[in-house]
């Protein structure tokens, strides 16, 4: 879980101490506050995005492989 990272300009962690996992809301246990809906929409979110990462690593495995390239290189690869 993010909640381990402080709050940065560009970064949101999740509150802590509150209900964060997509498998702990369901249609009975819907959030009941604010920072519930936040997590909920949080988790959300980073799930899609670990789903879309997956899918690049899957067409381009250059970029699930350690890289060998420089840094320059690597930029113009992805």
């Amino acid at each position: 879980m993010d909640a381990g990272y402080a709050c940065k300009p560009r970064f949101m962690p999740p509150f802590r101490g509150v209900r964060y996992h997509l498998l702990e809301y369901t249609r009975r246990h819907n959030p009941t506050n604010s920072k519930e809906l936040f997590n909920l929409r949080h988790s959300s979110l980073r799930t899609t995005i670990e789903r879309a990462f997956g899918a690049l690593k899957i067409c381009f495995q250059i970029i699930d492989n350690k890289p060998f390239h420089k840094y320059k290189t690597q930029v113009k690869l992805v």
